[in-house]
């Protein structure tokens, strides 16, 4: 059974699973799904179409599916859709899409999102992400796998960060951020990679190597985003357990409109 606080107001279509709590003050809207074991803290909002998976911890004062910040939005029934197992932390405001952008965003598991952070309209956020305080995505965002934003991130409106990608506190990205690159500054430049960070998440000696050549390749050897992308390609096959490394940052590039961090 659910357990609801008594000063909670839960509409009665809303679709509580099993072990879910509602914390003092906090609201549910009638379309609302929340699965199994998930905890809704003090004086939260969760509202719109919206559905939240299974054992997530949402902490007090958080506003999660409300219209987008779009002055074209005009009450269309859009979606917001979170996985399971993240932590939300204080005042986190979470969006549902819009028509323009497809009409859903999307927060995929396992993911850390401290006190805060605004994910807008039609925002696509992958899996097991660190998005520290105040980190802002504006719409059309999309995150890739274990990125992480670092506190006070800015991210302009359809900028893509590539999976293990990192940004810096205060970075302002306005552009594409390729995946295993750093990222730092204002506006953000390419830093490295993060390479103890790829080791944790279980890179060996060898695939760590490739990623440094492949950040090499694209930063480091004067060449323009069209030559790099050849030079990157012509690495296939000769480090068998990277390919997979390899296809990630070139389908990346390849869809890259925005430029990359430089």
């Amino acid at each position: 059974m659910a357990s609801i606080h008594p000063t909670a107001i839960v509409d009665p279509q809303a679709q509580l699973g099993e072990r879910v709590s509602v914390g003092p003050f906090s609201t549910i809207g009638p379309h609302v799904s929340i699965g199994e074991g998930t905890s809704i803290g003090a004086h939260c909002v969760i509202e719109g179409h919206t559905t939240i998976g299974r054992d997530n911890r949402i902490f007090q004062f958080s506003s999660i599916g409300a219209i987008p910040q779009d002055k074209k939005y005009a009450g269309e029934p859009c979606a917001l859709q979170i996985g399971d197992r993240n932590t939300l932390r204080e005042f986190c405001t979470f969006n549902i899409g819009s028509p323009g952008g497809g009409g859903l965003t999307r927060v995929g598991n396992d993911n850390w999102v401290m006190a805060y952070v605004h994910v807008a309209h039609d925002c696509m956020v992958g899996n097991n992400t660190i998005i520290a305080n105040a980190t802002q995505l504006g719409g059309h965002v999309h995150v890739g796998d274990w990125v992480v934003l670092g506190g006070l991130t800015g991210v302009h409106q359809f900028v893509r960060v590539g999976a293990h990608a990192m940004a810096g506190f205060q970075t302002r990205l306005s552009q594409d951020v390729p995946p295993f690159v750093n990222a730092v500054g204002n506006p953000a430049q390419a830093q490295g990679i993060n390479s103890e960070g790829l080791r944790r998440r279980g890179f060996d000696d060898e695939r760590i190597t490739v990623v440094k050549r492949m950040y090499r390749t694209l930063y480091r050897q004067g060449l323009s985003l069209a030559g790099a992308k050849a030079a990157l390609a012509a690495m296939r096959g000769r480090y068998a357990a990277s390919d997979a490394d390899l296809d990630l940052m070139l389908s990346f590039l390849d869809a890259a409109e925005r430029g990359i961090v430089r």
